[in-house]
């Protein structure tokens, strides 16, 4: 791990009106995640976490405070802007996988370096590499409804190391698989990090989250815990 900064959060807050009444999701979050770090991104329902995501993954805008990617500021850009930084810099993986079923696992995988113009030969390229290090190279022609969930969620991570961003955003990634098939998701996720991946995963369940090096605990808008796990049994308590 680097001490080059990923992501930098400085005041963020996201303010929502509701009637007359201003509800704050994130009220005043300030953090910092370096290259390399393998973070999970913990909180109840309702906690802000997902707002946090949201906004992290160049989703969402904050309503005030600095969010700089990479030592960019983002928090102004336009949405042609976030989308072509989100297409180059971050790479999704949701709970639902979100494969487009008439694709077959290679053409899923394609899909990013479509949107980034890049040409037919390379990105199929770039696509099967990617099919080859989540040990999923024989699926290339398979469609999504000829894979198991594990499968499935292996196409998912592989389309989004395809352009090799510089920071993975895993929201809820075992939610809907088995326990085998988690124990090879995050198996997966521990070899991308190891590897040098940057990745920020979001999960309400502590037994995935321990897979992380560091756990940061949202609760009402704020960061309550950052507890650093990999190397240390240090706890941080936000004040």
């Amino acid at each position: 791990m680097s001490n080059k900064n990923v992501v930098t959060l400085s005041g963020v807050k996201k303010l929502y009106k509701m009637g007359s009444e201003i509800v704050a999701a994130l009220n005043g979050v300030d953090l910092i995640i370096n290259e390399g770090e393998f973070v999970a991104l913990m909180g109840p329902s309702g906690s802000g976490k997902s707002t946090l995501m949201n906004i992290l993954g160049c989703l969402d805008r904050p309503t005030e405070g600095s969010y700089k990617l990479l030592n960019q500021e983002v928090s102004h850009l336009s949405d042609d802007d976030l989308a072509a930084i989100r297409n180059k810099t971050i790479g999704f993986v949701f709970q639902n996988f979100n494969l487009l079923p008439k694709l077959t696992s290679l053409e899923n995988v394609a899909l990013p370096a479509v949107y980034a113009g890049i040409k037919t030969s390379q990105r199929l390229e770039m696509a099967q590499e990617a099919l080859e290090k989540v040990s999923l190279a024989d699926r290339a022609e398979h469609l999504p409804s000829e894979l198991s969930g594990g499968q499935r969620q292996r196409v998912a991570i592989a389309r989004a190391i395809a352009m090799k961003p510089s920071i993975i955003m895993a929201d809820e990634p075992t939610g809907n698989l088995d326990t085998k098939s988690t124990g090879e998701i995050m198996g997966i996720f521990r070899d991308l990090h190891a590897s040098g991946s940057t990745i920020i995963l979001v999960t309400h369940e502590p037994d995935i989250a321990q897979a992380a090096d560091r756990q940061i605990l949202v609760k009402d808008g704020k960061i309550t815990k950052d507890i650093i796990t990999a190397h240390s049994t240090e706890t941080i308590d936000i004040v």
